[in-house]
């Protein structure tokens, strides 16, 4: 494990550096979860790329920081982050809320991207009604109270079973996150409309959906797909909104499937 001063926060992260030729990837995770939700597609893919994760703001092992966050906040945690570590053309994975940090990274700063593989997100997620909903029942009644609900959305009903101890397991994750970390981030999202900043991304784009995503369904990914000039995408069938933990081998082929197409372009 690694950190550092990022702007006014404490950054966790864990770098797994390949030979200096192979291409950097950038995990960025989800709203409730944390640098943990990649540990087993990074052995997957470990040996042709140097792998970046991290905890964003509110999150893991990160710094609290001054919640409520805008995408903002969190873009400039992560270019902070790609200077420290002296990266740029790398390849950007963004799941979810990760997606949404993807698009504001790369209008920012174009220089850093050389690709971008948008995973069950979209260039607008949800309404503010919603996240405002969500917003007030965490501060209310903190995280535990969305449980159920948010579990839904990430994983299938298989997945879900009660003997399936890695279920148990996400669900602790989940509600171990800073309550003031997660409804600062839903602000975030809340306030995130990247419609029309889709259009303009001018690096090769995947766009991934899972069949069974609650939170993102496909035809929400595909919307986002069809914003983007030449977006390739893809469907993973039988996983929920976080197919890196149902699937992590069809995850990690499809991220690598992409990444030699390409090297053949």
């Amino acid at each position: 494990m690694q950190f550092v001063h990022i702007n006014d926060v404490v950054i966790h992260y864990d770098i797994q550096c390949a030979d200096d030729d192979k291409p950097v990837l950038v995990f960025i995770n989800s709203l409730g979860t944390d640098s943990r939700i990649w540990h087993h597609v990074l052995p997957k893919l470990a040996h042709d790329f140097t792998i970046l994760t991290y905890d964003k703001r509110g999150h893991g092992l990160s710094d609290l920081g001054n919640p409520p966050y805008s995408i903002a906040d969190h873009v400039a945690d992560l270019v902070g982050l790609l200077d420290h570590l002296e990266l740029s053309s790398v390849i950007l994975c963004g799941l979810s809320v990760g997606g949404l940090i993807a698009h504001g990274l790369y209008q920012d700063r174009p220089d850093l991207v050389s690709a971008i593989i948008f995973s069950n997100t979209a260039h607008k997620i949800g309404t503010a009604e919603m996240w405002g909903g969500r917003i007030a029942a965490v501060e209310q009644n903190g995280i535990d109270s969305i449980l159920d609900a948010v579990m839904e959305r990430w994983f299938t009903r298989p997945f879900r079973a009660p003997e399936n101890a890695a279920y148990k397991a996400y669900c602790n994750m989940l509600v171990r996150q800073p309550d003031r970390g997660y409804s600062g981030t839903c602000a975030a999202i809340r306030d995130a409309d990247f419609t029309e900043a889709a259009a303009k991304i001018a690096v090769p784009v995947l766009c991934v959906a899972g069949s069974e995503d609650g939170s993102t369904p496909p035809e929400v990914v595909r919307s986002l797909a069809d914003l983007v000039p030449n977006a390739r995408y893809e469907i993973i069938e039988g996983v929920a909104h976080i197919p890196c933990v149902e699937a992590p081998a069809a995850y990690a082929a499809v991220i690598r499937g992409f990444i030699e197409g390409l090297n053949e372009e």
